[in-house]
């Protein structure tokens, strides 16, 4: 009796302890994969740069205004300029839109503006969306509108987008229900293409749509064919707000975007790592094939 009575538990005890074994190395790994100097410089640089963002945060809540550099001649722009652009200087002339985040502003492209305007792009603008947009279809059809307006201002047919976050997602919408007219190219920073784990979390209904499986996840899932422009979507191993990572990543059979890997960088530094800020200069100006590939920070 005693010996049936126990057999159970005997019987138990392996799992249990495979169990706990697998959970201990699992742990092991992570906090090995968290204790990497890259891992570490990545998570010092993001907590640096939010910081500074809070402080830079409200200086952008003021819309910009379009400013086209005059130094459009080839023959003015330094050596360093005219050879990125060798072969094709009327790259440098195409429009390039900025567009921000949830809860966020221009001021999180500060970094960015700056190095491509260094790198020789003459018009090179933010648009702020208003943080009260409930709905990435109603902030992609407000995008489509500020792309008309810089189209007319410039006088050029097409502008490159690029979106950090939530901002990648209202581009993406655009480019996929609402026409290809006004855009040249798309390249997405830390874009939750395929939802995120942590919209479970919040109760609004913008963050509800970024629920992996919600309706809008359902619409970007959905046939777009006859797309030919170029995406490129960025995303990184040390996202925290784009959960699991690999999400981050554009898949759509139909849009052939290039996934570009960069590894150590955070969230919300993205737009400010110097391999993020090479890849979108070499990607605006036409350096890049359609291949994906990995970068280290």
């Amino acid at each position: 009796m005693t010996t049936s009575a126990s057999a159970p538990a005997w019987h138990g005890a392996p799992g249990l302890v495979a169990s706990g074994a697998s959970g201990v190395v699992t742990a092991a790994r992570t906090l090995r994969s968290l204790c990497r100097p890259a891992t570490l410089a990545g998570g010092l640089t993001e907590l640096a740069w939010v910081g500074a963002h809070a402080v830079l945060w409200p200086l952008g809540t003021r819309a910009e205004t379009l400013c086209v550099d005059e130094r459009i001649r080839p023959d003015w722009q330094p050596p360093a300029v005219r050879a990125f652009f060798a072969a094709d200087p009327l790259a440098a002339r195409v429009p390039v839109v900025l567009v921000h985040g949830m809860v966020d502003n221009r001021s999180v492209f500060t970094v960015m503006s700056r190095s491509l305007r260094r790198r020789g792009f003459t018009s090179v603008s933010t648009w702020n969306y208003s943080p009260l947009v409930q709905d990435v279809r109603v902030a992609a059809h407000q995008l489509e509108e500020h792309l008309a307006a810089v189209c007319e201002e410039t006088g050029h047919d097409r502008v490159h987008v690029v979106g950090h976050s939530l901002g990648g997602l209202v581009a993406r919408y655009l480019l996929q229900c609402g026409g290809t007219a006004r855009m040249a190219s798309l390249t997405t920073l830390g874009t939750p293409h395929g939802g995120t784990a942590w919209a479970h979390a919040g109760p609004t209904p913008l963050i509800r749509q970024l629920r992996p499986g919600s309706e809008l996840m359902a619409e970007l899932a959905a046939p777009a064919p006859q797309l030919d422009v170029p995406v490129t979507a960025v995303w990184s191993d040390l996202d925290q707000l784009v959960l699991p990572v690999t999400r981050g990543r554009c898949d759509h059979p139909d849009l052939h975007a290039r996934n570009v890997l960069v590894r150590g960088v955070g969230h919300m530094s993205l737009p400010i790592t110097r391999p993020v800020l090479d890849e979108v200069a070499a990607v605006l100006a036409g350096h890049r094939s359609s291949a994906s590939h990995a970068v280290a920070a």
